[in-house]
């Protein structure tokens, strides 16, 4: 009889393997963190293994709030070494964008990770919009109410000239870039700020200095704290609107998304919220300032004490927070310049560039003295992004991923631009101040529209939905380009909808051939080549496909609907129904208990009493009757009848324009999306087989895992039980014994699971995920793990043309098989983050094969982990699939 395992006998049996968690940490409030660990390995090269991949470039960087670096700087010194010279000690704020958009960009192409899985159902764009800011321009009563008492006797603010707002953020930026706010006398500090931008109105926090950083931090964070006076930047849809306040023309520019918020009615409710928008920047860039400072002198007596830091966190609410990480954007890319500028002159200033980045070049004009026409000079504000080139660079890098039709052509007219006009790459903060040209006219409008199905809803009602997607209207330098060119970026998904904008934006044949109108959650056809965002489900089932590429939430590939000019589709598929009764509170992640329960190495098991019987060894191809091999070729992608057309927000109230040549969005035909493959077994008469893309699933990687090569089993050819193990690394079992880094880990018996080849699925393609998970129609599986039992599906048995897999970095080492210089080339890369992104960008894999069974998925509505073969072991994916209450793995 086998002898229970020791607790010495478990870490050694599951090294390597990937534990999920999801728990509650105190300082981040809202729903709890999830993680994946590897508990039993110290090794770096194992507790490293991710999901995801790298974001590749600097100029991605703000896409996200979680600490990272960037693939750039490990591929280039120099680029590290100044990364490294310029990083200082500073605050971090305790707030994160949800879903964690580093978990967004799977391994597989089209996937997500395990976080950013659990996060979405709890993810940002669910948050209620705004009470009161249902406008750019003029708020609700009670938002203009807040803000006089703000500005009054017994409020926080003196009102400064917008004037003295810029020249209040160009020392900050000199304050923040010389980093010397902790080697000032707090009186002079206090001083600064309460002279003429503040009123000392809250209790004294340190008692044994009235001037310190401390008190001043504490009277920052009650003004911003104060509610119905700032914009809630952790609502998404402000994040992408700040470009508008700043940058929107005077006489339109409107936005129209599936808010409820409405434009501005003219310049001067524009100017106002700008004006409101400035000083909620100087107020976070104040506190970040002094928040850095006091970090950074944590050993001095100015520093936070425990007390100090539990005090700040209670007072700073979630929009506090993302103030600061507005703070921290403007501060790293945005500068100020303060000019002195002959009137007379002003035209002549402004450099008439070739490209398109010099198209961006104004000024912002605010006089700073008496304002009189016989003035002879004034001073002018210029906003100027401070990595133009990094940003032009990060553009060309994306159009590369994507392989853009025309790059190199591309690629070389961009960069001829940016020499000429990076150096002087500045916009305007258009205000009535500003001295009109003939170019300060709108040529062209910028709108954005929902274009979220609302089919099945009744009319004007709001569906929430996990995903939320945007059209919009492009023209040349519009705010959404210069949001990215000057860097000025919040974490969250909009960072994507920025990067087509302005690939599209600078590139007027593309330009002419779509024509003005984007669906940036959709797709379009262009010159031979389809694009797709990942927002949208044809897209993450075509980046299955061999050749295609993925990028920054978009998907690039060679297959093009049938019969289909160049120009942009928008595709119709229903949320899943089991979806959507998880959002918010509902969702999976909030039972964190029941997340670590369905995915333990141990199952239902007690760690005191767990046998080697108690585990098998799940594999894929376990089958009495080897299956037929199958050969599948995509034949046709077809784009069925319109079933709707989605229509604006009924609150738009749009002007035509010469770009648009309509007062208002068009109508966007909406089209179910229908797949049509060529499916051959055994080599007979091939069948057609079709599949429409109904629903709009879901695809995650499964996490990588590494099985230890000391570790050996032993079982029966007959049976997958385990009967003995040997965690000593001696080869006593000798030819009866296998290797678990080949077999992969074990799978405690609580874990239910029926493999079916893809040839049987395809058969039975009509039945329910019920019936195909039990194997015994006749009886009624009764599964120790509830209704939580998993179908595998085999696409790997007797596939023809299988694809290589590629070969997980660190059993690629512990094969140690390959040749010197190829294990040289994955040391070249660096850690084990840099060499699973070498597997990512190396990764030719893909086929016809994959497309089918992730657009089969669609069709049924089934969410599904992709496991691929050499990477991670099935047993693994098949825990992850319990951590996430999903019920289908493709096993490739």
């Amino acid at each position: 009889m086998s002898s229970t395992l020791s607790e010495d006998d478990i870490e050694k049996l599951f090294s390597g393997a990937p534990q999920y968690f999801a728990r509650s940490e105190a300082h981040f409030p809202g729903a709890p963190h999830p993680s994946v660990a590897f508990p039993f390995n110290e090794e770096l090269e194992i507790r490293d293994l991710t999901d995801h991949v790298q974001i590749e470039d600097m100029a991605w960087s703000g896409v996200t709030a979680w600490p990272h670096l960037t693939r750039d700087l490990n591929l280039d010194p120099t680029a590290r070494k100044n990364f490294e010279r310029h990083a200082k000690a500073h605050f971090h704020v305790r707030t994160r964008e949800r879903p964690n958009m580093l978990s967004m960009q799977g391994l597989e192409k089209g996937t997500m990770g395990y976080q950013a899985a659990l996060e979405l159902p709890v993810g940002d764009s669910l948050e209620e919009e705004q009470f009161g800011f249902e406008s750019v321009g003029t708020k609700a009563r009670a938002v203009v109410d807040a803000r006089k008492r703000m500005m009054s006797a017994e409020g926080h603010l003196h009102r400064l000239p917008e004037v003295e707002v810029m020249d209040r953020l160009r020392r900050n930026g000199d304050v923040y870039r010389k980093n010397d706010m902790r080697k000032r006398p707090t009186i002079e500090t206090y001083t600064d700020l309460f002279h003429s931008l503040m009123r000392p109105r809250d209790p004294v926090i340190d008692k044994n200095d009235h001037y310190s950083l401390i008190n001043q931090i504490n009277s920052l964070v009650k003004c911003l704290a104060t509610s119905n006076v700032w914009i809630d930047l952790s609502r998404v849809e402000w994040r992408i609107r700040l470009g508008q306040i700043l940058w929107g023309q005077t006489d339109g520019d409107e936005l129209d998304d599936d808010t409820e918020i409405h434009d501005a009615t003219n310049a001067a409710e524009r100017a106002e919220e700008r004006y409101w928008l400035l000083v909620q920047v100087l107020l976070s860039t104040e506190l970040l300032i002094r928040l850095d400072a006091i970090t950074e002198d944590e050993n001095s007596y100015s520093a936070f004490r425990p007390a100090d830091g539990a005090y700040f966190e209670r007072q700073a609410n979630t929009s506090v927070k993302w103030s600061i990480l507005l703070a921290r954007s403007w501060l790293e890319n945005i500068e100020v310049v303060k000019e002195e500028v002959v009137q007379k002159g002003m035209g002549k200033n402004l450099r008439p560039g070739s490209g398109w980045l010099a198209s961006l070049v104004s000024k912002m004009v605010l006089k700073h003295s008496h304002d009189h026409e016989t003035q002879k000079s004034t001073h002018h504000y210029t906003i100027q992004g401070r990595h133009g080139v990094r940003q032009v660079d990060g553009l060309t890098h994306f159009a590369r991923k994507i392989q853009w039709p025309g790059i190199y052509s591309y690629e070389s007219r961009i960069s001829e631009n940016a020499q000429g006009s990076v150096r002087s790459s500045s916009s305007t903060l258009a205000t009535p101040n500003t001295t009109g040209t003939k170019s300060s006219s709108r040529s062209s409008y910028f709108g954005a529209w929902d274009v979220t199905s609302h089919h099945h809803h009744g009319q004007g009602h709001r569906v929430q939905a996990q995903r939320r997607k945007m059209a919009a209207a492009l023209h040349a330098s519009g705010w959404l380009s210069k949001s990215y060119v000057f860097a000025l970026l919040l974490p969250g998904e909009a960072l994507s909808h920025f990067l087509m904008a302005t690939l599209l934006e600078n590139d007027s044949e593309a330009l002419e051939a779509l024509g003005s109108f984007a669906n940036l959650c959709g797709g379009f056809v262009y010159r031979g080549k389809s694009f797709w965002s990942t927002l949208c489900i044809v897209g993450r089932v075509l980046a299955a496909g061999q050749g295609a590429t993925e990028c920054m939430g978009w998907i690039s590939t060679d297959v093009v609907p049938e019969d289909t000019k160049d120009g942009w589709l928008n595709i119709e598929s229903e949320d899943v129904p089991e979806d959507l009764t998880r959002l918010g509170r509902k969702a999976r992640i909030w039972g964190k208990k029941r997340v670590e329960k369905e995915s333990s190495i141990l199952g239902d098991g007690n760690e005191n009493t767990v046998l080697p019987a108690d585990f098998v060894v799940p594999r894929e191809n376990s089958y009495s009757t080897p299956p037929p091999s199958i050969a599948i070729t995509l034949q046709t992608f077809k784009l069925l009848r319109s079933v709707e057309n989605v229509h604006p927000s009924p609150l738009s109230e749009l002007t035509g324009t010469p770009m648009t040549e309509s007062p208002k969005a068009p109508d966007l035909p909406t089209h179910p999306a229908k797949f049509i493959f060529r499916v051959s077994l055994d080599g007979q008469s091939p069948e057609e087989i079709a599949f429409t893309l109904a629903y709009d699933i879901s695809f995650v990687t499964a996490h990588p895992c590494a099985p230890s090569r000391r570790v050996r089993i032993m079982k029966s050819p007959e049976s997958p039980t385990i009967q003995q193990i040997d965690v000593s690394g001696a080869k006593e079992f000798g030819r009866a014994s296998r290797s678990a880094h080949r077999a992969g880990h074990p799978l405690h018996k609580y874990y239910d699971y029926t493999v079916v080849h893809l040839s049987d699925l395809i058969r039975r393609r009509h039945q329910s995920l019920a019936d195909l998970i039990n194997p015994d129609p006749t009886k009624k599986a009764v599964s120790r793990s509830g209704d939580k039992r998993v179908l595998v599906i085999d696409c790997i048995t007797n596939y023809a043309d299988q694809p290589e897999s590629p070969i997980s970095p660190v059993l690629e080492r512990m094969n140690s098989g390959g040749s010197t210089s190829s294990l040289a080339l994955v040391e070249s890369w660096g850690n084990l983050p840099g060499r699973m992104h070498l597997e990512y960008r190396k990764r030719q894999y893909g086929s016809d094969m994959e497309i089918l069974v992730r657009a089969l998925c669609a069709q049924k509505g089934w969410n599904a982990l992709i496991s691929r073969k050499k990477r991670g072991c099935l047993a693994c994916a098949i825990r992850e699939a319990g951590a996430l209450g999903w019920r289908v793995i493709i096993r490739v």
